[in-house]
């Protein structure tokens, strides 16, 4: 039965009860991929059997591949008990393309190796009171490297002998592994692997880290007995960050140390890697972050020189490596005019020039066509809060854009660069899937999900996007959720919500199966989204500007914004409401200790004074506590605590090992010692975004009841 359809109205129960709500996702597109023999391959898998097709692009007709694909039937012959064999499987599952016959997996703490050809699963390491973790397998499928604890083992496949590689790992010296600050600021949320292998399956590049000055946070796990404690070495602004060391090991566990090339100074490395011919590459940035060199290691990798230096007038972003070509010169992405581009280098390092040039940004850099002397590429030239997939030549002649549906794609390129998949969706439009040629042409539309039919009986609310000039002239991205029976005549209050930190926008040209701000729409509120500039990801010169200075342009952007809303006659600003969570918990606490504009504020995991954020998130937009004690005292939440206006409602988890749950009770404390009232929702046990589905209904009907009350 269509729940929704019936009067067209939502419930929150409909979206958030755990038992009660109702799937409004849009169907899978068919899993199609490409394989190293540059076929076109559809993926389908049912009840743990993976189907494996050769897809002829040109007609459409599918070829069964032989491979035997019931990973559940070889998961069972292995012993793994029934109720992981569909969870296994599924991943699995997801993995497997024709040519690759090797495949990790851990089950019980033991890594495990999937052999599609040998129709087998066999257990590669034997120590289940040990968790191993982030494997990889060697390019040439004879290894695998991984972590136990913080030191690095390799096996050799065809043995299953193990190799301690390190042997000094501790609680305070990590090998091959990320710390907290790396992992979530440099490297990427949950990527906790620091080794790489080289091209030739000879050896690892690795991190080392001496965290022994880093200083301990504790979280005091309260919401169970015994208490589960949990300690992590995170450095606030300011404090000592770890110290790193970069090593290539061989399968002996040899350890070559690379010389430091800056000594005496505060440095980060934020990437490393291996040129296509092995030679080590690591890119390294100064503490604050102001500038980043790509470093060329020498044969015996100690000594390097520096390839590419990169610098701005505020903050440098880490950046990918190169794209090599055949003739030793490369490709290389930079933000130096303020936007990011392509240049092109030749083989001693020399800028031959800019290949892509303009206000707008290159997104992603899909690889280069040598054959046909062009690159190809996505970026932001035609819609800036969405993507289109462009060609351009090597010269910097002749680009072309190869989409034409607007909105934000996915692409997948064949190896040879002569066709492309295209998955795409824009704020109205739900995801469709095609196959396109490489000028563009579509060979074959794929699928085209339609809405769900859960959603087609619900009165959506009438969603406009819009640019609205800010004070300067900058055109802010905006998003509009009006009522389905919305009157001009009326005045309507205002639920807004944002993120606003820096390169995060919140517009997005895509679709959403989200259908919170539809049922507060339905309810008599108008939902406003506005992206402060330095959040739109409009080219990082648009976020220079807030250097050392966080919250106060942005707050300046966003009243911009609330000024064209006054404006428009049917928006009631005496009943505003303002909505984030992390950054945008910091902004709306921020707002409401530094405007009257908002009547309401939902306060979510906020930052609330810069002095207990992390270092490298921290100090890459405001630089050194010790240098901007201006600046800091000006983005505390905690220091103008006693200019409270409206009504907050503070949310944060206990466990929040990111932004931490001290943020909220300190600034609770600033507000009892100022005669300030708030309200408080804590989520035991939950990090820095809850979850579970208790949970999160718990927390959105907590947020519907604020927001009833009191607006």
């Amino acid at each position: 039965m269509n729940v929704a359809a019936q009067d067209g109205k939502l419930s929150l129960e409909m979206l958030y009860h755990p038992t009660q709500k109702v799937k409004f996702e849009t169907r899978p597109l068919t899993r199609l991929s490409w394989d190293a023999q540059n076929r076109l391959i559809e993926t389908q898998i049912k009840d743990g059997a993976v189907q494996l097709f050769v897809v002829n692009p040109h007609n459409w007709e599918k070829q069964a591949l032989a491979v035997d694909g019931n990973i559940v039937q070889i998961l069972r012959q292995a012993g793994i008990e029934e109720k992981q064999q569909v969870v296994l499987a599924e991943k699995l599952g997801a993995q497997i393309t024709p040519g690759q016959t090797a495949y990790l997996f851990t089950y019980k703490n033991d890594l495990w190796l999937l052999d599609t050809q040998k129709s087998q699963a066999r257990e590669l390491t034997h120590t289940p009171d040990q968790v191993e973790d982030e494997a990889i397998l060697s390019p040439d499928n004879q290894s695998v490297a991984y972590l136990k604890g913080n030191d690095m083992y390799i096996t050799d496949i065809a043995t299953a002998k193990e190799t301690r590689l390190t042997h000094d790992g501790s609680e305070t010296n990590f090998n091959g592994r990320l710390d907290w600050v790396y992992m979530e600021e440099i490297y990427g949320r949950g990527k906790l692997r620091a080794f790489w292998w080289s091209p030739d399956s000879k050896r690892l590049a690795f991190l080392n880290f001496d965290e022994s000055k880093v200083p301990v946070y504790t979280l005091s796990g309260d919401h169970a007995q015994p208490i589960k404690t949990d300690r992590t070495r995170y450095p606030k602004a300011g404090d000592p960050n770890p110290t790193v060391r970069l090593g290539v090991i061989d399968k002996e566990g040899k350890i070559a140390w690379t010389e430091n090339p800056y000594p005496g100074k505060e440095t980060l490395i934020v990437q490393v890697g291996w040129t296509p011919d092995g030679r080590l590459l690591a890119s390294w940035q100064d503490r604050v972050q102001t500038w980043l060199d790509l470093r060329l290691y020498d044969a015996k990798r100690s000594a390097s020189q520096v390839v590419v230096h990169e610098s701005s007038p505020a903050w440098t972003e880490r950046l990918p490596f190169p794209t090599f070509l055949k003739d030793g010169g490369f490709v290389w992405e930079s933000d130096r005019t303020g936007h990011r581009h392509v240049y092109r280098y030749d083989q001693q390092f020399r800028l031959k020039h800019a290949v892509t040039k303009g206000d707008w940004d290159v997104r992603t850099v899909y690889g280069v066509d040598e054959a046909n002397g062009r690159i190809l590429f996505s970026a932001n030239e035609r819609n800036p809060i969405g993507n289109d997939v462009y060609s351009i030549g090597l010269d910097g002649k002749a680009q072309q854009r190869l989409t034409q549906d607007s909105g934000t794609h996915q692409v997948r390129w064949n190896k040879t660069y002569s066709m492309f998949l295209d998955s795409w969706s824009s704020l109205k439009q739900t995801p469709k899937q095609a196959l396109l040629s490489d000028s563009g042409k579509t060979l074959r539309a794929i699928d085209d999900v339609g809405m769900p039919e859960s959603m087609k009986g619900v009165q959506l609310a009438k969603v406009s996007q819009q640019q609205i000039k800010a004070r300067d002239g900058f055109l802010l991205e905006s998003l509009l959720y009006l009522p389905p029976d919305f009157n001009p005549q009326k005045k309507y209050p205002v639920y807004q919500h944002l993120y606003a930190g820096p390169m995060a926008p919140q517009v997005n040209d895509r679709w959403s199966n989200d259908l919170y701000h539809h049922f507060l729409a339905q309810q008599g509120y108008i939902v406003w989204v506005l992206d402060n500039r330095s959040a739109s990801n409009k080219g990082v010169a648009s976020a220079w500007p807030i250097h050392k200075k966080l919250g106060q342009l942005e707050l300046q952007d966003q009243l911009d914004g609330l000024e064209w809303l006054r404006q428009q006659g049917w928006a009631d600003m005496d009943r505003v409401a303002l909505n984030g969570w992390s950054y945008g918990g910091y902004m709306t606490s921020y707002a409401m200790t530094h405007s009257k504009a908002w009547k309401l504020g939902f306060v979510g995991a906020p930052v609330t004074d810069w002095h207990l954020y992390d270092s490298v998130y921290t100090e890459r937009y405001m630089g050194l506590p010790s240098e901007n004690k201006e600046g800091y005292d000006k983005g505390s939440v905690l220091k103008a605590a006693k200019d409270l206006h409206g009504k907050i409602l503070i949310m944060h988890g206990t466990m929040d090992d990111n932004v931490h749950p001290q943020n909220a009770i300190m600034l609770i404390d600033a507000l009892i010692q100022n005669g300030k009232d708030y309200s408080l929702q804590l989520y035991p046990g939950q990090g820095h975004g809850p979850r579970g589905d208790w949970t999160v209904w718990s927390l959105q009907k907590a947020k519907w009841e604020f927001l009833k009350n009191n607006l």
